[in-house]
């Protein structure tokens, strides 16, 4: 294990970096358009409004971060429920998945404490609460439904985006539905998606209420969506390959042709993040995504 972490360590720290700025993309966000002491929240009194401009606002930070460099690089999953689904599905190796969950509730804690220098006073306010999810409304119930459903869509939605013609779309999409999710579904969870992403919110704002909802919703339906991809297609013949040389050439999710001979594409994604890494056929080069 300390020999991955040798070798991987800068995609674990990309993977930090990255949920970390989203994070703090979503303070600013919300405080912005939330805070009273805003002009925009002055100018947009519709709550529904409200929600598409932040979600419009976190789509957009999305597609940013998974066609970014660094976010082409790691995979861009910035989620721990996605990595375990890729685990599961074996697109990623058991050492990187543990390493990658581990910086991902790390980097989140982090965007949420830079967050709070940076917005002061601000971050902790009732309309911002420190953009943490909680159940709305109708309940605990509802808001459990509503994470398992979202979840369980987004990925499924993005590992078959990643068979078709329009995968090096899948970011868009993806992007897109963040932002969908942010504008109608928030009222219900919060839109969280993302264990992380909860965990990182309720550890600046110093409270759990609920929060094993967004711990079991979201990973178990993305685990069901993973093992419904699976059973519906089949597993990549190639578990991943690590060798240094491999490694460099294509980061951790190296893998061959799959049982039906079609082109494999990786994809990662976070909060509705994805990033697609198309795999060569026989014969083809490998593209490079380590520099």
């Amino acid at each position: 294990m300390l020999h991955t972490f040798g070798r991987h360590w800068p995609l674990y720290l990309i993977e930090a970096t990255l949920l970390g700025i989203f994070m703090l993309s979503a303070s600013i966000a919300v405080a912005l358009v939330q805070h009273p002491d805003s002009r925009l929240s002055r100018r947009i009194r519709s709550p529904f409004a409200r929600r598409a401009t932040i979600g419009a606002a976190m789509g957009l930070t999305a597609v940013a971060l998974i066609y970014s460099p660094w976010g082409q690089r790691s995979g861009a999953h910035m989620n721990p429920a996605v990595t375990l689904s890729f685990a599961a599905m074996g697109r990623i190796a058991t050492h990187d998945a543990a390493f990658y969950v581990a910086a991902q509730f790390g980097g989140g804690i982090l965007g949420m404490l830079a967050a709070g220098l940076l917005l002061g006073p601000r971050i902790a306010h009732p309309s911002v609460s420190h953009v943490r999810t909680v159940p709305g409304s109708r309940g605990t119930a509802a808001a459990l439904l509503a994470e398992a459903v979202i979840s369980f869509a987004l990925l499924s939605a993005v590992l078959a985006l990643g068979r078709s013609g329009a995968a090096p779309y899948t970011g868009f999409a993806a992007g897109g539905m963040v932002a969908l999710f942010i504008t109608f579904e928030a009222p219900l969870s919060g839109m969280s998606m993302n264990p992380a992403r909860t965990v990182a919110s309720a550890f600046a704002a110093r409270s759990a209420d609920s929060i094993w909802v967004y711990l079991v919703a979201p990973t178990t339906a993305m685990l069901l969506a993973a093992a419904a991809h699976t059973a519906a297609y089949g597993r990549a013949d190639a578990a991943p390959t690590l060798t240094p040389h491999a490694a460099h050439r294509c980061g951790l999710h190296c893998r061959g042709v799959n049982r039906n001979g079609n082109r494999d594409v990786v994809v990662g994604i976070e909060h509705g993040e994805a990033a697609m890494h198309p795999m060569p056929r026989r014969g083809e080069a490998t593209p490079s995504t380590i520099p």
